[in-house]
């Protein structure tokens, strides 16, 4: 019993795959793998403030979870995501409910990517780049670690870097009201 109480029964293993560059300037697949939790987020594409979150286990496909992370109160319609997000059920989610996919989209299997496809990925890249600015900030200046047992304590300790993430965007914004007149 002892050691079940310093056991993670909650986290789950995932890979993560990415490309790296070496000294030839040649692309380098890597497979880097990560233990712990999983911090699904949206963001008001205007101010940047975090309006829904979700907190799961690091092997969380992320599809699954796009209708928990829309906010019907938003003012654009318009959602932006990666490709996990662009399945069937989603898209027809989004279209009943009056969304405007902006969903990047697969490359084709086996095929390279057409030129217009990846053009249009790139131009969703830009905005959808703002959530990972949200990481980026509660990873290198906020210093976010999950280092704790169980999904509940994760989901605290998650939840209060996303408050104080709005917080210190708030104060940005406050700030420069002050000093824009």
């Amino acid at each position: 019993p002892h050691k079940l109480a310093q056991k993670d029964r909650d986290a789950r293993w995932m890979v993560k795959y990415t490309k790296a560059k070496d000294d030839n300037k040649n692309s380098v697949d890597l497979a880097i793998p990560s233990f712990g939790y999983k911090n699904h987020i949206s963001i008001d594409r205007r101010f940047g403030f975090i309006r829904r979150t979700e907190i799961t286990a690091a092997n969380a496909y992320d599809g699954h979870l796009l209708p928990n992370l829309l906010d019907k109160e938003n003012t654009s319609r318009d959602v932006y995501g990666d490709t996990a997000y662009s399945n069937e059920n989603n898209l027809n989610y989004l279209k009943s409910r009056g969304f405007c996919s902006k969903l990047h989209r697969k490359k084709p299997k086996n095929k390279p990517m057409p030129i217009p496809l990846k053009k249009g990925n790139t131009t969703k890249s830009k905005i959808r780049a703002h959530v990972e600015h949200v990481f980026a900030v509660q990873k290198e200046q906020m210093h976010l670690f999950v280092r704790t047992i169980g999904l509940k304590r994760a989901k605290v300790k998650i939840g209060l870097a996303n408050i104080t993430y709005n917080i210190k965007r708030l104060i940005f914004f406050e700030k420069r009201k002050l000093t824009t007149g």
